[in-house]
């Protein structure tokens, strides 16, 4: 039996990401993800959406069918 696995190369907010502290992001995305760590990809809300900066992934976690990102937003292109 094998496992679904997907890799992404920018992150996808939909909105339901959630601040740490400063610039430090926590977001889940259902399913097994595999994304580019420490290295700048796009922060978007929607998958054809313009970008809304650039963010490096630190930690990346696999459990339960859940894939949890913590991010660091490192620019910004606007602020809406």
């Amino acid at each position: 039996m094998g496992m679904g696995l997907e890799l992404n190369t920018m992150i996808v907010t939909k909105g339901k990401e959630e601040r740490k502290e400063g610039n430090l992001f926590h977001l889940q995305k259902s399913g097994y993800r595999l994304f580019p760590m420490h290295i700048p990809i796009d922060v978007r809300k929607s998958k054809h959406s313009d970008p809304i900066g650039f963010g490096k992934i630190e930690k990346m976690e696999w459990k339960d069918g859940v894939t949890t990102i913590f991010y660091r937003l490192i620019s910004l292109n606007r602020t809406n």
